[in-house]
């Protein structure tokens, strides 16, 4: 821990994402991180608004997706032991001060963060943040995209890279601006994709990815972030992919397409 004063952040994040749940946990517990604030984009995040949002979402696909989460939940409850316990207790402290918004750019929730005077504002898979909000915070906005910039932009991009084949499946932090998955990026990160399938591939990419947003957050206080603009342009706008796709991508890495096993940063 330095001298400095801790960098004074406020979370920007869309529901039902454990990871993050994680990383507003991690924020919270760093002595050089102040998290100010914690806004939602969703009116809720019990069990109800989650079966809510998956059947307007994906249609009867998300009653599987919802039967799926909830199935995972429940193991995670029962085998994550003493962790599993010690992140619930944390969020519970946390999610009190949770403001569950259903317009992020409402006037309230600017004229609220301009209040805060933040620091630093942090997007984590939420709406597009627009200008009026990104640009509040003294040292802009960090977003996180799981996927390698600027090959992979959009959606389940961690799904496409196994899709096509990609030895690692990337995790990018970058400074959000007015395009898609376009903004300077601080910091990036691969894991190997190897035999695994793509449910451990994806909680890797998400473990690391966490990481290395804390990893930003504290090069922005230090004043040792570097930023730069992709060297390449910028890949298609990926979707989600469809049920078919979903149910032909195990047959797809059958026909040869797999890679390795470790974690790499950049």
């Amino acid at each position: 821990m330095s001298s400095a004063p801790p960098i004074r952040v406020v979370l920007f994040y869309g529901p039902f994402l454990r990871s993050a749940r994680e990383f507003a946990v991690r924020l919270e517990a760093h002595p050089d991180i102040e998290l100010m604030a914690l806004y939602c984009a969703a009116p809720g995040e019990t069990r109800r608004h989650q079966l809510a949002d998956l059947r307007r979402r994906r249609g009867w696909l998300g009653l599987a997706l919802f039967a799926f989460e909830f199935g995972r939940d429940g193991l995670r409850r029962l085998a994550g032991g003493r962790r599993e316990r010690e992140h619930r207790r944390r969020w519970a402290d946390l999610v009190g001060r949770v403001r569950y918004v259903s317009d992020m750019h409402d006037s309230r929730v600017i004229d609220e963060v301009r209040e805060l005077q933040p620091d630093l504002g942090l997007g984590y898979g939420g709406p597009i943040l627009r200008p009026e909000l990104f640009r509040i915070p003294e040292h802009g906005t960090l977003g996180i995209h799981h996927g390698r910039l600027p090959e992979y932009r959009g959606k389940k991009t961690t799904f496409w890279e196994i899709w096509e084949g990609e030895p690692t499946a990337g995790v990018t932090i970058q400074r959000i601006d007015e395009g898609i998955d376009t903004g300077e990026i601080v910091a990036q990160g691969a894991v190997e994709v190897g035999s695994r399938g793509y449910e451990a591939v994806w909680q890797a990419v998400q473990r690391l990815g966490v990481d290395l947003y804390v990893e930003a957050v504290l090069a922005v206080r230090d004043g040792t972030a570097t930023f730069r603009r992709p060297e390449r342009r910028g890949g298609p706008l990926r979707s989600d992919p469809s049920p078919a796709e979903l149910l032909r991508l195990p047959l797809r890495r059958l026909r040869g397409r797999r890679g390795g096993g470790a974690e790499e940063r950049t």
